[in-house]
């Protein structure tokens, strides 16, 4: 079982909308809030968005770089994810390989893939 995930951010508000409303949508919870980070639960794991006074200048998150490409999320069902799809515009997401959406993982692999502006990429899969 997974405890905890935290992800550095640069711009916490702008992180905390976009992060605030794609976990609200899998159903996870608003667990603590703190000057420089935010964090919401689903059972016993939890995320956290962190503006750290302790980030090291430069370009920001690379997911084609060595290191973490993605967070994979369960979705309830396919509602779930088709409504993600069509929202993620609005909330500060990208729909990624739209062409192919939501079998870009293959035909049996019911799925958003998403991206946000500072890099970081979730895929949501219908289970």
């Amino acid at each position: 079982m997974l405890h905890h995930v935290e992800l550095w951010v640069r711009d916490l508000e702008r992180a905390r909308e976009r992060w605030g409303w794609l976990l609200g949508a899998l159903g996870w919870e608003p667990y603590h809030e703190w000057g420089a980070g935010r964090s919401w639960r689903a059972g016993k794991t939890y995320l956290v968005i962190e503006e750290s006074p302790a980030l090291r200048p430069g370009t920001g998150h690379d997911r084609m770089r060595p290191g973490m490409n993605h967070l994979a999320f369960h979705a309830p069902d396919r509602g779930t994810v088709d409504a993600l799809a069509t929202g993620a515009a609005a909330h500060g997401w990208a729909v990624l390989f739209p062409e192919r959406h939501p079998h870009a993982g293959g035909a049996e692999h019911y799925a958003v893939y998403l991206e946000d502006a500072d890099g970081f990429e979730v895929e949501v899969v219908a289970t």
